[in-house]
């Protein structure tokens, strides 16, 4: 199993969590850590040298983002299994047993995710990933422990293993295998939601996506991009977009777009009354940037469908979580109704 730590200008954060990794992480041959270096100008390779006999450090020439990032560093890998880490996650003692076992016990697992908890509050789940993804009849996301502005402390009441919808990015175990037959990460999401499309294309293909709460990890979150920002909110409106396009039926794809872009005019306003105002207009970037290139997402939904044995439902909430939270007062993910 290969351990993948993407990292740019992050040497701040490799000092405090990359010593816990190498620790924690078996000596034997079918174990190793890999740094991939995407093109940082900081002192970074200054800092890795000290490892160099415990690590692999793989250096990208040029920072095209999250997505490509891992596409250079993964192919020149060679292993069965991918750990897709970020560089602002800590790792607790036995992290990775519970993981194996679950890839060794049913060969349909294709994806995992440990219970991701918050760095700063490290009893309360974190907002990307928590004790696993799921999307909602329109294609909103939402975690078992997070769902919208709500996070629940954690009080042992996810910790079975559970097939899920998506695994986090921010830590992310794949068959390495059926990563490259899935063409991987995409690289036109650059960064955000490109696990969830992942994650779908392989629920598709008959794949099973896991969360594993007995391995448990510690997000720090927004470190890399601050959450609110309007790069953020940028990506995660077009990636939806684009995700949504992909991987929709045919029967139903164009109705749950048009939706969502109805959907989103309605959180424009509401950002533009909360005085969010260059955030808001982030999201009209995005819609402008889906359309300018609609021709591309139609050439890459036919490519996607292709691949498709069956469209999968698991981990799919029968009803809208946008009305279920905002009108119905649905807090936690134990309140919803399956």
């Amino acid at each position: 199993m290969a351990i993948a730590l993407l990292t740019y200008n992050n040497r701040d954060l490799l000092e405090q969590f990359l010593p816990g990794i190498i620790a924690t992480t078996p000596t034997t041959g079918e174990y190793g850590i890999f740094v991939i270096d995407n093109a940082s100008t900081d002192d970074t390779q200054d800092y890795l040298k000290q490892f160099a006999s415990k690590i692999n450090i793989i250096k990208v020439p040029v920072n095209k983002g999250f997505t490509n990032g891992y596409k250079v560093g993964l192919g020149q890998i060679d292993a069965d299994l991918f750990c897709m880490i970020s560089s602002d996650v800590q790792i607790s003692e036995n992290w990775l047993e519970p993981v194996i076992e679950l890839f060794d016990k049913d060969s349909k697992v294709g994806v995992v995710q440990p219970k991701i908890k918050a760095f700063h509050r490290r009893n309360e789940f974190e907002y990307a990933g928590a004790a696993g993804g799921f999307i909602d009849k329109d294609g909103y996301p939402f975690c078992r422990g997070r769902i919208f502005y709500t996070l629940e402390e954690d009080h042992g009441q996810y910790e079975e293993n559970m097939e899920i919808f998506w695994a986090s990015g921010a830590c992310f175990f794949v068959r390495a295998d059926l990563y490259f037959e899935s063409g991987g990460l995409d690289d036109d999401f650059f960064a955000h939601m490109e696990e969830i499309d992942l994650c779908w294309r392989l629920k598709n293909r008959g794949y099973k996506i896991m969360a594993c709460p007995k391995s448990e990890v510690y997000h720090m979150g927004g470190a890399v991009i601050a959450y609110g920002s309007p790069q953020k909110v940028y990506r995660n409106h077009r990636n939806n977009l684009i995700m949504m396009m992909k991987n929709y039926p045919k029967e139903v794809v164009f109705n749950k777009i048009f939706l969502r872009l109805f959907m989103d005019a309605l959180a424009f306003a509401n950002m533009i009354i909360r005085g969010q105002i260059r955030p808001s207009f982030s999201i009209v970037s995005a819609h402008w940037n889906f359309f300018f290139n609609l021709p591309k997402w139609i050439k890459k939904r036919r490519e996607t469908q292709a691949w498709v044995v069956k469209h999968c439902k698991t981990g799919v909430y029968p009803k809208s979580i946008v009305k279920e939270y905002f009108i119905g007062g649905k807090k936690k993910f134990s309140d919803l109704e399956w």
